[in-house]
C-alpha cells in the first residue's frame, strides 16, 4: 500500500528509504512520509523531549525488500494486506500487548480474526493505528446520485474516459471483489479471484488513468478530466475545503471498503525496545485522535473515537454506514502475489 497524508502528497522526493535528520538515536521508525508529524505521537515527545528518528519508503514492497537486504529499523508502518508476508519472512517479533495500555480499547473490527498476523492467537504482530474508507468520489454537479448507486458506474459507457481507479493492487481488488459479490477477501476462492480480475479487465478501457496519490486525484477531479473515482475518504474533506462539489458514496448496493494500517516490531532493530513501545503507545493515545482525523484518518482507539461527534466523522467520510463493507484484512500471501501480478498485466492492457 501507499498511504500519503494530504498534507504530504508529493513530498517523497529525496526521502525514500533514507533516514531523516536524527532526532532520537534510540529509535528508528520506517514510515510513510507525513506520519512523522509530532502531533501523531505527542505523548512520545512529551516523554522524550522530541520525536524518534524516521526513515521513509514509497510503498511496502520497497520497505520489505530494504529490510530483507539488511536495512535496520526498529518499528515499521504497514497496511494489513502485507502483514502475512512480513510475518512469514521471519523479520518480525510479536508485540507484548500487556505493555500496550490502549490495547483493550482498540476497535474489535480492526483487531479481529487474523489481523494480528499470526496463526497463534496469543501472538500479535500487527498493531492497528489508522484506518480509512474507500468509496465512490464523484462530481456531484455533473453526476446524478442514482448513477453512483452501483459500482457498475465504473463500467458505464456514459463515463468512458472520465473514471479513475487507484494504482494500488489492494484498493483495486477490494473494489473488484465487491463489484462481483465478494465481501470477504480473506477466503477468496479461485473463482472469486478470476471474477474480480475479469471485472478489472472490463473496466480498464473505460479509465482515464490510474491515480497514484491524493494530490493527483484532486487535480483530476478539479479539472473535470475525471467525474467518478474509487477514492480514499481523505479526498472528501480535501475537495470540500477547496470548494469542489464532491459526493462520496459509501453505500452503493455492492458496498465499500475499509483499509487498515498499523505498526510492526522488527526483530533485528538496534534501538530501544522501551522506546518502541512508547512510540506505538503514543500513536494509540487519545491525544493523537484529532490530529489523525484532521489528516483524514480514523484512529484505531475506539474509545477515543467514540468521543468524536458524528457530524465530524461524516465530514471526513468515516461515519457509520449500513451495507456491505470489505475490510482489507491480511490475506493469503500467495493470493496477494497473484493479484499483484495480474493487476500489472491488466494495467498494461492484458
Amino acid at each position: 500500500m501507499t498511504r500519503l497524508p494530504r498534507f504530504a502528497a508529493g513530498a517523497l522526493a529525496g526521502l525514500i528509504a533514507v533516514p531523516a535528520t536524527a532526532q532520537d538515536d534510540g529509535l528508528l521508525v520506517f514510515d510513510y512520509s507525513g506520519f512523522e508529524a509530532p502531533a501523531f505521537h505527542e505523548a512520545y515527545t512529551d516523554t522524550h523531549g522530541g520525536s524518534p528518528d524516521f526513515a521513509f519508503f514509497g510503498d511496502e514492497e520497497e520497505a520489505f525488500q530494504k529490510i530483507r537486504s539488511g536495512f535496520r529499523v526498529d518499528v515499521s508502518h504497514v497496511c494489513a494486506g502485507s502483514v502475512s508476508k512480513w510475518v512469514a519472512s521471519g523479520i518480525l517479533e510479536p508485540w507484548d500487548t500487556s505493555r500496550i495500555p490502549a490495547f483493550p480499547d482498540l476497535d474489535a473490527n480492526l483487531t479481529g480474526r487474523d489481523v494480528g498476523g499470526a496463526a497463534n492467537a496469543q501472538e500479535v504482530y500487527f498493531l492497528p493505528t489508522d484506518f480509512g474508507s474507500t468509496a465512490i468520489a464523484y462530481d456531484s454537479a455533473q453526476v446524478p446520485a442514482e448513477d453512483v448507486a452501483s459500482l457498475d458506474v465504473f463500467l458505464d459507457p456514459a463515463y468512458a474516459g472520465r473514471v479513475t481507479l487507484p494504482d494500488n493492487v489492494d484498493d483495486a481488488y477490494a473494489l473488484a471483489y465487491l463489484a462481483t459479490g465478494t465481501t470477504d477477501w480473506t477466503g477468496a476462492s479461485d473463482a472469486q479471484f478470476e471474477a474480480a480480475s475479469q471485472w478489472l479487465r472490463d473496466v480498464h478501457p473505460n479509465l482515464r488513468t490510474y491515480w497514484t496519490d491524493p494530490a493527483e486525484l484532486a487535480q483530476l477531479l478539479a479539472s473535470g478530466e475525471v467525474l467518478v473515482a474509487w477514492a480514499w475518504n481523505e479526498t472528501l474533506p480535501t475537495m470540500t475545503d477547496e470548494g469542489f462539489t464532491i459526493g462520496f458514496e459509501r453505500m452503493p448496493r455492492e458496498g465499500s471498503s475499509l483499509w487498515l494500517c498499523g505498526y510492526v516490531n522488527l526483530k533485528d532493530g538496534e534501538g530501544s525496545e522501551d522506546k518502541a513501545y512508547d512510540f506505538v503507545n503514543a500513536m494509540l493515545d487519545p491525544s493523537s485522535t484529532q490530529s489523525l482525523l484532521d489528516a483524514g484518518y480514523g484512529h484505531a482507539n475506539a474509545a477515543a473515537m467514540s468521543e468524536i461527534e458524528a457530524a465530524r466523522l461524516d465530514a471526513v467520510g468515516l461515519g457509520p454506514i449500513e451495507g456491505p463493507v470489505l475490510a482489507q484484512l491480511p490475506m493469503d500471501s500467495a493470493l496477494r502475489q497473484k493479484q499483484s501480478e495480474i493487476f500489472e498485466k491488466i494495467k498494461a492492457g492484458f
